[in-house]
């Protein structure tokens, strides 16, 4: 098993570190020669550290004033009703999001189990981009039942928003009913979208959401830049 590289090991150490509050937003980070001192390694190790949160968005540097702290990673609290614009409004930042692709297909055998329908039934399918503050923090996808919902596609290219768009189509209120969350690398074209180096760690979360019959009508999978959010698993 190959080894962690050292100067990713730092910048790991060091978003944790933003993540639980020790810096905040504007704070400037230790210098490069005390994070040397510190880790037990040269300046040049450091600098790559830096240079590659400078990348995700984390940190910035001021000539001859050092490098401060950007932004903290983004709450994003999961539990029975994820609602994506007031989980980041909530954080404090300004929710966004960016159409992809809407699409039409046949359901391969996964989005059809989730949706309780047949392989090859009809299935809308809504790619996009994740906003906060302007940052891309998520590549999406969620996938409905056509059938169900045949002028979808429509509202989401007028609204962008899953839950506006569900209203618009009969559905007052739905409720996940199951999450699942693995560690992924990112991949040449998530990293490209989410402004992340490929094989960057990525979190992917596979989750239901159904109407208040408990008939499935959402089947999303999000891969969450994994250096810019914090994800929270609620009762609520």
């Amino acid at each position: 098993m190959s080894r962690t590289p050292v100067w990713k090991s730092i910048a790991l150490s060091l978003t944790s570190d933003i993540a639980e509050g020790r810096y905040g937003t504007g704070d400037r980070l230790p210098t490069e020669a005390q994070l040397s001192a510190t880790h037990g390694v040269n300046r040049h190790t450091v600098r790559r550290a830096l240079a590659e949160m400078a990348e995700q968005g984390l940190v910035h540097a001021r000539r001859g004033a050092g490098v401060f702290v950007a932004a903290r990673p983004t709450e994003y609290p999961i539990g029975k009703r994820v609602r994506y614009h007031q989980n980041i409004s909530a954080s404090g930042k300004i929710p966004g999001k960016k159409i992809l692709s809407l699409t039409t297909h046949a359901a391969d055998e996964a989005e059809a189990e989730a949706l309780e329908l047949s392989p090859g039934d009809p299935v809308h399918v809504y790619d996009g981009l994740s906003l906060a503050d302007g940052q891309p923090i998520a590549v999406f996808q969620s996938v409905f039942p056509a059938a169900r919902f045949p002028d979808l596609l429509s509202a989401l290219t007028e609204t962008q928003s899953v839950t506006k768009a569900l209203q618009m189509n009969g559905i007052a209120d739905y409720t996940r009913i199951s999450t699942r969350l693995t560690a992924r690398q990112a991949s040449a074209t998530q990293a490209l979208h989410l402004r992340l180096t490929e094989g960057a760690p990525v979190l992917h979360s596979v989750g239901i959401n159904a109407d208040p019959n408990g008939v499935p009508v959402e089947y999303g999978r999000t891969w969450f830049a994994g250096e810019r959010v914090t994800l929270t698993l609620t009762d609520s």
